[in-house]
Order: structure tokens, then C-alpha cells, then sequence
């Protein structure tokens, strides 16, 4: 189970260790080969170079039976890295472009040389873990993540043709991880769940049909060849994209975006834009720049109907409407199904209470299951007018205490899934591959 997050991606994303490594590396044969895997050797070198890479900030262990174990450990992260990569070197349909790689590259740098004071400090720690410049330090982490992609692309092939088969744990292994593992889940905190019904300032038909217009300008423009990146942005109205050209990154089916925008997102053909497509959201133009089995590459351009205080107030005088309904007893479905933002959700479950937003831990402050909070704004930075208003019903409450078993129970479930599926593919690949592993 230990390293079971390194299995698909590796690592190398993070600073060099600050932690003392085993006493073995500073063996005088720290290049021996640890493992065969096809026709490539993996050294102890790499092994110990990914000890220092993912343990980052950790303890090592001192004594030699457990700095053996880390290895074990380790080395067996690095086989299976190499039977994927191998496997997805095979597959011709494979192609890990330039671009991705250094995009990737440029940030985990960036992020890790951020973690320094100075250029003379990033230097030292460099050479510490064994890299004598960062350009040498730049190489290595160039080749791990181009390794990395290619797992990925080809695990994100085996998902989405059905060869890769889901093995789902049982209950009992489930309550087992759980019983073997129950002092590292520590405390929970306390919790809320709730429903809640989120009602948005209604625009104005003559404000959708501005949006709408320009929203077919700008197609107009795009179909005539100017840059879609430019466009997004300068006209976007999305803060979270906009600066990045409008970029979604890959997205998958089912990962929560608005169905409207995923239909079209997975029917269109690479480079081309679409009409422009109605959302809660507002008025999308879409263009898919990649695609694969279960997944594209997708940018988009925002355009949303202007709101005034007029429609705020309206909101805000709806949501005092639900409420009584409410308290006159209105079912919640029928005035959720009615009134509730689609854009948002519907029920959340197992809250902490003290990650809620301000707006909402005052609101639900004191109420218990069955409680219905006062109305509410949620407001939008840098645009008061935006202002949604929202009616919370509390379905339930648990205080603060030990972890318990069903608090865990689908994450660990999702865990396993993955786990166990993985491990039966790499079984598989072991079947038809020279794979010897020596003594750490």
C-alpha cells in the first residue's frame, strides 16, 4: 500500500529532501544494478535519488532494516514505472509532445526554486541531493515528467478502451484497511451537512441578447482566423481561464461540468469552434485543441449577460419568498427544482464547519438538522450587482471526535479501486517481461 500515489505519476516534483538519506548512500558502490526490468537496469544511483526527490521534509529512517525496506519500497515504484513506460513505448498511438513537457517542467522548477531565498541556496541544496547545476537538476526533471505523461496517456487509453478491468475491493477489505490503519486518520473535525437552494440575479432578455450578440461577433472573427487565445483573453468573462487564453486543460466526462458544455465539448472536432452554447453560466464558444479515448483538451471564451442592482434586489426578494415557503411547509425538492442556480450545488454532506465560507458558517451558526437559515449573499468579487442569495436547510450534524469508519469508507474504497486495478495490470505486464529485482 505505501506509495501507492507514486505508482502512476512518479515524482520529482518537489524540493530536495532537507532530511538525512540512508547511510547507504554513501556506499562506495552505490551504482550496482537493483533491478532488470526488459533490457534496462535500474541502479541504485536512481533509487537513491528518488528517496531524496520523494521524502522531501521527511524523516529517514537509521537503522539498516528499515532503510533496506525504504528501498524495497522505492525500487519497486521505479519497476513498475519502467514496465508502463516500456509498454507505452510500444504503443505507437503514444505521443508526448515538446510542448506539454516543458509546460510542466517550467512549473515544477518554478515552484521548487520559489521554496529558496536565493539562487546560492537552490544551488546547494541541488548539489546535496547529487545535481551539480540546475541545468543538470533540469534535465533529470525533464525526463521523469515525459515519463510521467507517457504513463499517463497510455493508462488514460487502457481506461477508455475497456482494458483496463475495475477491481473493486470488498467490504471486508475496506474495514480491514480501515481497522489496520485507524490512528493515522487522527480527528475530524466538526461537521455539517446541508441543502441548500442558491438563486442567481435573473438577467434581462435585453441583456442575454447583447451577450449573445457579441458572443457571435466574436465567432465571426475566430472563423476568420484571428487567435482564439487572444480573444479569451480579451472578452472572456471567466476570471478562473481568462488569462490562460481561455484554458481548461483535459477534462474527462462526468468531472462536473455543465452538461450542455460537455456534449458539444465532446462532439466537436480538434480546431474547430463552436456556435455560441447556453449555460447557466452564460454564452460559451468552445474549441477542442486535442482529444483522446475519454478525454480533450478544451478552451473556451465566457460571455455573460449584464446584471444591474434592479436584478440583485429581485434575488434577494426571491429568496425571502422560498424561505417562507419553507417554514409553511413547502416541500425543499419542489422549490429546489424550481428556484436552485444549476450552476451550483445542490447538497453537500460532511462539511467542516470550519472550512464553510464566512456567508454560510454565520448562517448556519446554532441551527440544527431541520434548521433553515435566513437568507443570505453570496457575494462575487468585484461586481456587487452579481450577488446570488442563498437558503440553507441543515440535514445534519456530528461534533468534532475520532475519525470514524464511514467518514473514510468511499475514500478508501476509491483508493483500493485504483490500487487493486493497477495491480492487476502490472501483473500482467510482468507476465510477458524479463523483470529481476537483487537485494537492496
Amino acid at each position: 500500500m505505501i506509495l501507492t500515489a507514486l505508482l502512476l505519476l512518479g515524482a520529482g516534483a518537489g524540493a530536495p529532501s532537507q532530511g538525512t538519506p540512508p547511510a547507504a548512500a554513501t556506499d562506495s558502490v552505490i551504482d550496482r544494478i537493483m533491478a532488470v526490468v526488459g533490457s534496462r537496469a535500474i541502479l541504485r544511483s536512481q533509487v537513491q535519488e528518488r528517496i531524496f526527490q520523494d521524502f522531501q521534509g521527511k524523516t529517514l529512517p537509521t537503522d539498516s532494516a528499515s532503510q533496506d525496506q525504504l528501498r524495497r519500497e522505492v525500487l519497486n515504484v521505479l519497476v513498475t514505472e519502467e514496465l508502463l513506460v516500456q509498454e507505452a513505448a510500444r504503443d505507437t498511438a503514444i505521443k508526448v509532445l515538446e510542448e506539454d513537457v516543458t509546460k510542466a517542467v517550467d512549473a515544477l522548477i518554478k515552484n521548487v526554486r520559489g521554496r529558496y531565498a536565493s539562487e546560492e541556496a537552490y544551488r546547494r541544496e541541488l548539489r546535496t541531493v547529487g545535481f551539480e547545476t540546475p541545468d543538470e537538476y533540469r534535465l533529470w526533471i525533464t525526463e521523469q515528467q515525459r515519463r510521467s505523461l507517457q504513463i499517463k496517456d497510455l493508462m488514460g487509453r487502457q481506461q477508455g478502451s475497456g482494458k483496463l478491468k475495475t477491481v473493486n475491493p470488498t467490504e471486508k477489505e475496506i474495514r480491514a484497511y480501515f481497522d489496520s490503519r485507524r490512528a493515522t486518520f487522527g480527528k475530524r473535525s466538526e461537521s455539517i451537512s446541508f441543502r441548500q437552494i442558491i438563486i442567481p440575479p435573473p438577467s434581462k432578455p435585453a441583456a442575454k441578447a447583447r451577450a449573445k450578440a457579441l458572443a457571435d461577433s466574436i465567432l465571426a472573427e475566430l472563423r476568420k482566423g484571428a487567435d482564439f487565445a487572444t480573444a479569451a483573453r480579451r472578452f472572456s468573462m471567466d476570471p478562473q481561464t481568462k488569462d490562460g487564453g481561455g484554458e481548461l486543460g483535459w477534462v474527462r466526462r462526468g468531472i462536473g461540468l455543465d452538461q450542455r458544455f460537455e456534449d458539444v465539448a465532446f462532439s466537436l472536432r480538434p480546431g474547430i469552434v463552436s456556435d455560441p452554447i447556453e449555460t447557466p453560466f452564460g454564452y460559451h464558444l468552445i474549441q477542442v485543441q486535442r482529444s483522446q479515448p475519454a478525454e480533450v483538451q478544451v478552451r473556451h471564451i465566457l460571455l455573460r449577460p449584464q446584471v444591474d442592482q434592479e436584478d440583485a434586489d429581485s434575488a434577494a426578494r426571491t429568496a425571502g419568498r422560498v424561505r417562507e415557503a419553507l417554514l409553511q411547509g413547502i416541500t425543499f425538492d419542489s422549490l429546489q427544482r424550481v428556484w436552485h442556480d444549476k450552476a451550483e450545488e445542490k447538497d453537500l454532506d460532511d462539511v467542516p464547519v470550519e472550512v464553510l465560507p464566512p456567508p454560510y458558517k454565520e448562517a448556519v451558526e446554532g441551527l440544527v438538522a431541520g434548521g433553515i437559515s435566513a437568507p443570505f449573499a453570496l457575494q462575487e468579487q468585484g461586481d456587487p450587482s452579481r450577488a446570488k442569495y442563498a437558503v440553507v436547510l441543515v440535514t445534519g450534524r456530528v461534533p468534532a471526535g475520532d475519525v470514524r469508519y464511514e467518514d473514510v469508507k468511499e475514500q478508501i474504497r476509491r483508493g483500493l479501486t485504483e490500487q487493486l486495478t493497477n495491480e492487476r495490470y502490472i501483473s500482467r505486464l510482468k507476465q510477458s517481461t524479463l523483470v529481476e529485482i537483487r537485494s537492496p
